[in-house]
């Protein structure tokens, strides 16, 4: 009879040790998948990347750019979610984040609020919700405005890029 109490009390521990164990191993996982999302699509921003351009003072034959190039410009298709304002995403647009978690994309955007910006949630085609802090129609007023958030907000947002909006 102890023999069965102490088997059965065993087996309780062991039980008890393999559930705590799976939570951990799906926090750990559920963790590792955003990284791996994280640096997937950090590779693919870097795939289409344009090279800066030199400020070296050498004499070059092609003049200088009037305004500088963006690290990064991505087309997409892209819709405000519920509740944001469709004519606040123009043709270009600068994006200083991108979430598929809503809370995070939520939260950013309280921050760039409480600093005197306006920002406004959009999603893609792939549900991935991206944070627009500032929406031009020209090129170059986009890439101005991305240079100043960039310095204004050193070092973060540092991979912040431009979006042009596709119909």
């Amino acid at each position: 009879m102890k023999r069965i109490g102490l088997w059965s009390v065993t087996l309780c521990m062991i039980l008890a040790c393999c559930v705590s164990c799976k939570s951990k191993q799906s926090a750990y996982k559920a963790a590792y998948e955003q990284a791996r999302e994280r640096q997937i699509e950090e590779s693919s921003v870097q795939a289409e990347e344009i090279a800066p351009v030199s400020k070296s003072k050498t004499t070059t034959t092609s003049p200088a750019p009037t305004t500088p190039i963006p690290a990064t410009t991505r087309q997409e298709k892209i819709t405000p979610i519920a509740g944001e304002d469709l004519a606040g995403i123009k043709l270009y647009s600068v994006v200083i984040g991108s979430f598929r978690n809503k809370t995070n994309a939520y939260s950013l955007k309280e921050r760039m609020q409480r600093d005197g910006y306006m920002p406004v949630l959009g999603e893609n085609e792939q549900g991935m919700l991206r944070v627009i802090l500032t929406s031009h129609e020209s090129r170059q007023d986009a890439d101005v405005s991305r240079q100043e958030i960039t310095r204004k907000y050193y070092p973060d947002f540092q991979d912040a890029w431009i979006l042009e909006r596709r119909y």
